[in-house]
């Protein structure tokens, strides 16, 4: 994969709004390979590491593409454990952000616990602002983002122009279900992560994660007992 020229603001802002229409229908592979040809290295795919869906299909379309992880400090060890996988056994090259402050010294700034006190953020500082930082030199960005995972990302476009961060934001499973997510996994032997098999529906931080109960949205283990629904990554 050659590096594709760099583009200005304005082109990728078009380039964004027209293949939003274009490939509405397209399936991920398309989508991937769409921004793969376009962008080059320009182009990288975000991971929770929840699942290594994205990072396997991104990898088929662009062998050897970043996957950027951020590491806020407070992920569980099997969330550690599956980047460490993703980065042996798939063909792409992950790249690790963390925030400029360690728990510890936010907890000095802050006070302790911040997660509970002021979410919001803590989010902003462990991982809004280091991913706005480790995009700078990137025209382009994949999420795992699916319109079925709540009401809040039920209009999530396949291709978006992303005007806070001045980047083209591809989301290549938009349209899947979490049927179809299964149906990968299962098809081409996936890397999951472990707490998906325990009671887990969604994976974050640690501190603001929990199971979910039977009959509850896939998401409700996230920030449970408050209105928060989002990290601010995606808003």
């Amino acid at each position: 994969m050659t590096t594709t020229q760099e583009h200005t603001e304005t082109e990728l802002a078009a380039l964004a709004e027209r293949a939003g229409r274009d490939l509405e229908d397209a399936s991920p592979p398309e989508i991937l390979t769409w921004a793969a040809e376009t962008f080059g290295k320009r182009f990288c795919v975000t991971s929770s590491m929840e699942d290594a869906v994205v990072a396997h299909l991104a990898s088929r379309a662009f062998p050897g593409v970043d996957v950027v992880f951020l590491d806020t400090g407070y992920h569980f060890p099997e969330t550690i454990g599956t980047r460490d996988a993703v980065d042996a056994v798939l063909d792409v090259n992950v790249i690790t952000l963390t925030p400029r402050q360690t728990v510890a010294e936010q907890d000095a700034a802050y006070g302790p616990k911040l997660h509970d006190r002021d979410p919001d953020r803590c989010c902003a500082l462990r991982k809004v602002a280091p991913l706005e930082e480790g995009l700078a030199g990137y025209d382009a960005w994949a999420t795992g983002l699916r319109r079925d995972e709540s009401p809040t990302r039920a209009g999530t476009p396949v291709v978006a122009w992303d005007a806070r961060r001045r980047k083209v934001k591809v989301a290549p499973i938009a349209r899947w279900t979490q049927q179809d997510v299964d149906a990968y996994v299962a098809e081409h032997g996936v890397l999951t992560n472990p707490l998906l098999l325990d009671g887990y529906a969604s994976v974050g931080c640690a501190p603001c994660t929990r199971r979910v109960l039977a009959g509850e949205d896939a998401r409700a283990g996230r920030w449970a007992g408050n209105d928060k629904t989002e990290c601010g990554l995606h808003v």
